[in-house]
């Protein structure tokens, strides 16, 4: 049953006017009137509706029922990424989406090769939510992940967190997946580096702000597989998958 988000309150029995792009993908889905679709607006569950006389630029929907169907993990990953070059972060943020991660924080760090202007950063922003609204529909996540402000390295290792941040590291003297073995399933963050990596000074800093230094392995990982890899190794420890 194809999804679709809508980002405005459902209740069950409402007639909705779907958004622009809802009824495009519905026109080139081909799909007719009296046909069934899902709808989800991120608040948790999802509704079942019926469409009523699409056309390529308008559609409307009667909401007939509603799940609290939750796909959710139950803990919280953030994945703080370093920005990469050209167009990984995309690819990053739609498996980060599928794997289940709760929040993306995008850093700026000092062997970054991407430097994003204010004006740049706001398009990239809007341009990336897109990304993760079209993975939730795909992997049929109910809530979106949350997309936070890009912001400086130096910035954003300073601030208080309430929970445990991991830094991906060759260095870390203890693996992720053998730290997690020991541990119960928790909110963390992992915290990525660039293509290059971090630069000693940035995780000395990182290590002096109590975040925990760990290895994935004896092979470097690329910047778009280390994060992945590593939600992956959480949730398979964690006896997600």
């Amino acid at each position: 049953m194809p999804r679709f988000f809508c980002p405005f309150p459902l209740t069950v029995g409402a007639i909705v006017t779907l958004p622009e792009h809802v009824s495009h993908h519905i026109h080139v889905l081909r799909l007719a009137a009296g046909d069934t679709i899902t709808l989800f607006n991120g608040d948790g569950g999802e509704y079942v509706a019926t469409l009523s006389a699409p056309d390529r630029k308008r559609a409307s929907a009667e909401v007939k029922t509603f799940s609290p169907r939750d796909v959710e993990l139950p803990y919280a990953i953030t994945l703080a990424q370093a920005l990469p070059e050209g167009s990984k972060m995309d690819w990053i943020i739609e498996k980060a989406v599928e794997l289940g991660a709760a929040a993306i924080q995008p850093l700026a760090a000092r062997r970054c090769v991407v430097r994003l202007s204010a004006e740049r950063a706001a398009k990239k922003k809007e341009h990336w939510e897109g990304i993760i609204v079209s993975a939730s529909e795909q992997c049929g996540r109910n809530r979106l992940a949350s997309l936070c402000e890009p912001v400086e390295f130096d910035e954003w290792i300073r601030q208080q967190n309430l929970h445990r941040r991991i830094l991906l590291s060759p260095r870390g003297e203890q693996s992720l997946s053998d730290w997690a073995r020991h541990h119960p399933p928790q909110a963390v963050t992992l915290l990525i580096g660039p293509e290059g990596g971090f630069t000693d000074e940035e995780e000395a800093a990182a290590i002096a702000q109590g975040v925990l230094p760990l290895s994935m392995g004896a092979r470097v990982l690329r910047t778009e597989t280390a994060g992945l890899a590593a939600l992956a190794a959480l949730n398979a420890v964690w006896s997600e998958i």
